[in-house]
């Protein structure tokens, strides 16, 4: 009884083992459906379990590298090189690859000198170092050493994007693309140089191929996140990234570091002091908006130490730094750092790739404004008007420049759009706005705007602005008051002058009825204000023009 019960259990146990082996996911099936992290987890069970093969660790190595996991793909790698007595020259070149994208370019140069004398791949990434280390000579030499294959004509067309020639890099994914629509994935790409032209509409639509075939990409969601921060709000791209926010949390370690800068951006640097600067030396885009951020702050220097030794390599870092410069020039009254910020606006503005564009006309703009040529500045700022409908920065630059030259009405009115409180309490917007309301005869709008004020040498300022222009346009009776106020304040003889004609000026405004005949009461009381043997006899002809024409004081 025993033995004939035994026989059939041992027959069923071995059944369930070979249809537990049977069940076991395949590694081809985790690399089909690009789960990596599977796919690792399986091959660390073999090599644990002892029953891989020797290639296995050069398969975790390439799992790790496409999950994005650059350092553990390397440190897999660099243990290969060491167990191994005789490397293969092909791992040294997959060990630079790693470098390369860590960021460290120097030890992939190296290590690359180990690699096959001759391999495409070699002169592809040789081709990449050239361009992070600035080298023309170099980066000529592997270009010509390309062939007209699919993999070194994506290696061109990737230069061409990282150093802005994005219409080249489109001309090469759509050529390649006519005659290989399986390659889903360029479509990506074109939607990235789309994005870098501005074109956020159309960067969606091609990117929406790819995503019907792989709706969980990261870089693919990504970039449809940023699209709609763009063509929205950072509410509705943060929205996109729920779901590649879900993946990260459950495992899916691509991209993390992207996620994490890009939400600080989307929240309008909510949390950038705790994330950013991690990422200077990770994401290209962190320095830059760690440096928005401070300007954003008013903390100038901060922001000119972290981009001082910054060299420009594409428009956004020579127009960054042409802006910092610009800040720091207006802060410190040096025409040094505004002649540098000029020259790095005039380098975009002026260049072929950029001159059409919307930053690239802006930078003209910004050229022309710090050489004080307005009409050029709206000759620019006017062709892109229409983008920036409520944005104040624009519309703050937008109205300086019509002030400037003298179309008061409109600067006015586009002042007057302006929400931000920050821009509405600042001195220089305060005094042009006042400028504006005296020139389009509203001098009592502006002689508001000086009450609202606190004493400061901001408003001493403004007090001169409002005396003399009102003077300049006619409007001698806020002009009085401001003399009278700027008299008391500092007791220059100029002031007294300028009091005595802006009240005699409005006294003839009153004999010629252009004035009301009550603001001669207000003209005597300002004058009384002032010890000056002058004043008696001033007072004396308008008493005596008032008794007879029976007004009473």
């Amino acid at each position: 009884m025993i033995l004939s019960r035994l026989k059939p259990a041992g027959k069923k146990k071995k059944e369930e083992e070979e249809k537990r082996k049977k069940q076991l996911p395949k590694l081809e099936e985790f690399l089909a459906n690009r789960d990596y992290t599977g796919a690792i987890t399986l091959l660390e069970f073999h090599r644990n379990s002892e029953q891989g093969s020797s290639d296995v660790d050069q398969w975790i190595a390439y799992c790790a590298f496409h999950n994005g996991d650059y350092k553990r793909a390397a440190q897999e790698y660099e243990q290969i090189t060491k167990k191994e007595k005789k490397v293969k020259p092909e791992l040294w070149l997959n060990l630079a690859v790693c470098y390369f994208y860590l960021g460290m370019y120097q030890e992939a140069k190296e290590t690359a000198e180990k690699g096959p004398k001759a391999s495409n791949l070699k002169s592809r990434l040789q081709f990449h170092l050239a361009q992070k280390f600035n080298d023309e000579k170099e980066l000529m030499t592997f270009h010509q050493q390309l062939k007209d294959v699919i993999e070194d004509q994506l290696c061109l067309a990737s230069i061409h994007y990282l150093r802005s020639h994005y219409q080249e890099a489109i001309d090469i994914y759509k050529r390649i693309l006519l005659d290989n629509r399986e390659h889903l994935a360029l479509n990506v790409y074109v939607a990235m140089c789309y994005y870098k032209l501005d074109y956020y509409d159309v960067s969606q639509e091609v990117l929406a191929v790819y995503l019907q075939h792989f709706p969980d990409s990261a870089i693919a969601i990504n970039l449809r996140a940023c699209n709609h921060f763009r063509l929205y709000n950072g509410k509705a791209a943060e929205q996109e990234l729920k779901s590649l926010q879900d993946q990260t949390s459950a495992g899916f370690t691509f991209g993390q570091d992207l996620i994490r800068h890009n939400l600080v951006v989307f929240r309008s640097g909510e949390g950038a002091l705790s994330v950013l600067p991690d990422l200077v030396d990770v994401i290209p885009e962190a320095r830059l908006n760690l440096v928005i951020y401070y300007l954003k702050q008013d903390e100038l220097q901060e922001s000119y130490n972290l981009i001082k030794d910054l060299e420009p390599t594409v428009p956004q870092e020579y127009i960054l730094k042409g802006v910092v410069n610009a800040a720091m020039g207006q802060e410190t009254g040096s025409r040094d750092y505004l002649k540098v910020a000029q020259q790095y606006f005039q380098l975009v503005g002026g260049s072929a790739s950029e001159c059409d564009t919307i930053p690239g006309r802006q930078c003209m703009a910004s050229t022309f404004f710090l050489m004080k040529q307005f009409e050029d500045v709206l000759l620019y700022l006017s062709s892109v008007k229409t983008y920036f409908p409520n944005d104040d920065a624009f519309n703050f630059n937008y109205a300086q420049a019509k002030a400037a030259t003298g179309a008061y009405a409109e600067a006015e009115e586009t002042f007057l759009l302006i929400q931000s409180e920050k821009v509405r309490s600042d001195y220089v917007y305060l005094s042009w706005l006042a400028r504006c309301y005296i020139m389009n005869r509203k001098a009592r709008l502006a002689w508001e705007l000086y009450l609202k004020m606190e004493t400061s040498a901001e408003s001493f300022s403004l007090l001169q602005v409002i005396a003399n222009d009102c003077y300049k346009m006619g409007q001698f009776y806020y002009s009085a008051k401001a003399f009278d106020v700027l008299e008391r304040l500092d007791p220059n003889p100029e002031y007294w002058e300028g009091k005595r004609g802006a009240c005699i000026g409005l006294f003839q405004m009153i004999i010629a009825n252009l004035e009301p005949k009550e603001s001669l009461g207000d003209i005597l009381a300002l004058l009384r204000n002032t010890p000056n043997p002058q004043v008696e006899p001033i007072i004396g002809v308008m008493k005596q023009w008032a008794k007879d024409n029976r007004i009473p004081l």
